[in-house]
Order: C-alpha cells, then structure tokens, then sequence
C-alpha cells in the first residue's frame, strides 16, 4: 500500500509546500492491481493492455431497416420505374435462420441483423413502397400485426451500390486489435466497449478508500440544532467530496470530540478500510488541539519514517499540517488545519495529488495557467510564506474572492481557482500575472 520514507523533523523546521508534497508523493505508493467485474471498475485505472479476442461486428449487418438485395436487381431503379422484388421473409437482430436472396429476390432486414446469403447491399425501407404496392413509405408496420410484410413484393424507387448500408465485419474493431491501453481511466465509453468484446472482469488499480474525519467538540451534524458556542461541521462533507471528485471512495465519519483516546480509538477503528486517512483540525498550537495529543507519539520505534511529524509549512492558508504513517500496513495519514478554508486549499494542494498516485495515475496535478489579476488585494503575514488566494478565473483572467486566511466558506463555493502568490509579496496589483490553479 505504501512504504514510509525518511523525513525531516523537528519543531523549528519551516517545510516549503513543495517539500511537504514531495514528502507525502515519496511514502504514497500505487495500490495493488486486483481484478474487478466492468461495473465495480469504473473510474480504475487499467493495469494491462486489453486486446480484441472477436472482431466488431463480428459479422457483416445492416445498418439500416430495409431490404437485402442484389445490386443488379435495383440497377436503374426509380420512382417511375421501380425495381420489383419477391420478398423471401424476414431478418431480424439476433435470428438464428438464415435466407439466401437470389436473383429478383430481396429479404426484409432490420438494423443489426446480418447480411443474407447472395445480398449484396441493403435499401432503406424509405426507398421502397414497404411492400404495399403504393408510393415509398416512412417505416414498416409491426410484425405482430402484419405478418405478410415478409412476403409478397416489395417495389424499389432507388439503385444501390455495393456494400450500401452495410457495415462490415471488424469495421468497428477486429480480433487481435488493441482495445485499451494499460493507464486507461474507465470510464462509461471504456465500460461499454469492453463488454462489447466479451470481457466481464478486468485488472484495475483499485479506487483508493479515503476515510475523512472532522475534530472539535464545537461540530455539530447538519439538520441538528445549534448550541451554545457551536458551529456545523463543513469541513467533513467538502473533503468527503473533494476526495469522490478525485476519484475515490470516501467514507465520511462524524466529528469526533476534543478527546485523544476517543480520536485514536476512532482511528484504529477505520484503518480496516482506509487507504488513506484525513483528519481536519486539531494541528495548530492550541491546548486542545487533539489530533496533535492523540497521534503524536503512535509511530513504530523499530520502523523508520513511521508515525506523524507535525510540522509548519511556508503557506497560507495552511500553516499547520500533519503527515505520516499509521497502524500495522502503514497507512498515510494527512492531518489537515480545521479552518474550512485552510482544510480545503491544503487538500487540494497535497491530499488529492495523493489520492490520484494510489489510484496509479499519471497525472496527479490540477491543471495549471497563467493569468492576469483584474484586482488588487493586499495580503496578510508575508513573512516568506507562498499565499492561495481564492478566485473566479475566466478567459485569461482571475479575480480573488474573499480573504486570505479566514473560515469565508461562502468564498470556497464561489471560487473556481486557486492564485497562487510568490512569498514576500505584500499585496498583489491589478494587471500582475499570477499562476492560477484550475479546480473546476
């Protein structure tokens, strides 16, 4: 699942974000490849290349409702002079009895039933008078009502050339084709062609298991009434989510209270079906800061790099942020600032590169650009720290939304970027090129 790497610690060391990232990317490690049946593996990463065992189609069909006919037979067809046919009987999608058209015959063939025997092209059924002795028609009458459409004769207002309206056998793929590459996300076009060729399972990295907790004795659930000095918990419901949008399964866990056995015990509990484990809150410097009391001191003696080192990085929001291993596999555990804001910057800048290296991606980064600031804010604490500034980008602009460092939920669902802001600088002016990360 992962392997814990050697890492800085120590109280006075100020961790760059990329230090504290490249910390995290170099203990996560892709989960094992396990075989799953096509529905479970949607969203997983292929881990071998598939190829074709039976061509698509696998036998010339008609791509149209109409008739099989000899391209000599509706030689110079129309209107005025149409071709007359003897109808032979049906084709239909899936039928196992098979006609031969002969010269001057034709066999009335549905969309996706194979060509007949002597058949060299399909007229649309608009084509024709459907058999019905009068001018061309729109469609055919049902079976279960007018059997006798499958005989008789049929009148053809227009010639056709070979192979019209056929589809070919292996036109879509053919045996021995490469399906999908290995890497492939499946998604439901990757689904759907991997059915198509006959394959019920395939080998995947599995989606990771994410389990998302909240700390505060404060946090009360949604839809429950507010007490005194009490606020909602947010912060479990937006990482819970972010964790699914990076492609996880995420498990949401109620808050837990300011209580640092009530918290491990928790903890060990979920390890059964983590992945990966986030805690928000509790980090900072606080005589409650709980996830820090609990979990400062779980680490293996005999293993190296194991346990969570609590640290400061050179950022805000999210100053402070915890990150190690836990329990008996080792499990990554990223203990995330309690702020809302802060929480959530911090998870996209660490928590879902992490979670996009277990499910085995490639690419693990948003997408990056570069844009001009159409306003000016001045920042707070520039004291060497790089600054994500919330804001709305379009067409080459971006524009910051709400302030630097405090709870601003209401700013979060605004915003569909991150400005990313050099350290040491005090404010940013209209017209500066900023980086932008690109959440949407």
């Amino acid at each position: 699942m992962s392997s814990a790497a050697t890492r800085v610690t120590g109280q006075d060391h100020l961790w760059s974000v990329t230090e504290h990232l490249e910390d995290i990317l170099a203990t996560v490690r892709p989960l094992e490849p396990i075989e799953l049946q096509l529905l479970d593996a949607q969203g997983c990463v292929l881990v071998e290349d598939v190829t074709v065992p039976v061509s698509l189609p696998p036998f010339d069909n008609s791509s149209m409702d109409g008739y099989a006919v000899r391209v000599a037979d509706v030689a110079g067809a129309s209107e005025e002079y149409p071709a007359v046919l003897t109808v032979v009987g049906d084709v239909a999608a899936g039928q196992g009895e098979q006609l031969r058209v002969g010269p001057g015959e034709a066999a009335r063939i549905m969309t996706g039933a194979p060509l007949p025997p002597g058949a060299e092209a399909v007229v649309p059924v608009e084509w024709t008078d459907g058999g019905l002795g009068e001018g061309p028609v729109s469609g055919m009458r049902a079976r279960s009502t007018a059997p006798e459409g499958a005989s008789g004769q049929v009148h053809v207002h227009r010639p056709a050339e070979a192979r019209a309206h056929v589809r070919a056998k292996g036109s879509d793929v053919k045996a021995g084709d490469r399906a999908l590459e290995a890497g492939t996300i499946l998604g439901p076009p990757q689904i759907g062609l991997l059915a198509a060729i006959g394959r019920g399972t395939v080998r995947v990295r599995p989606r990771p298991r994410v389990v998302v907790l909240s700390t505060g004795s404060e946090l009360v659930q949604p839809d429950e009434p507010l007490g005194s000095g009490q606020i909602y918990d947010s912060n479990s419901f937006a990482l819970c989510a972010a964790a699914r949008d990076a492609g996880a399964i995420a498990y949401r866990v109620g808050a837990v209270a300011d209580d640092a056995e009530t918290l491990r015990a928790t903890i060990e509990d979920q390890l059964i079906r983590a992945d990966l484990l986030v805690t928000t809150g509790g980090v900072s410097v606080g005589a409650y800061d709980v996830v820090k009391e609990a979990l400062s001191s779980v680490g293996d003696e005999d293993e190296e790099g194991s346990g969570i080192d609590f640290r400061k990085l050179a950022m805000q929001p999210g100053k402070p942020q915890g990150f190690g291993t836990i329990g008996p596999e080792h499990t990554p555990l990223l203990a995330l600032p309690g702020n809302p804001v802060s929480s959530y910057v911090s998870f996209e800048l660490f928590v879902r590169p992490a979670i996009r290296t277990l499910s085995g991606l490639d690419d693990i980064h948003r997408p990056t650009t570069t844009a001009t600031l159409e306003t000016g804010k001045a920042l707070t604490s520039p004291d060497g720290r790089r600054q994500f500034l919330r804001g709305r980008y379009a067409d080459g602009k971006v524009t910051p939304v709400g302030g630097a460092g405090s709870h601003l939920v209401a700013a979060l669902a605004q915003a569909d970027a991150l400005i990313v802001v050099p350290e040491d600088v005090t404010s940013v002016e209209p017209g500066t090129e900023v980086e932008v990360v690109l959440l949407g």
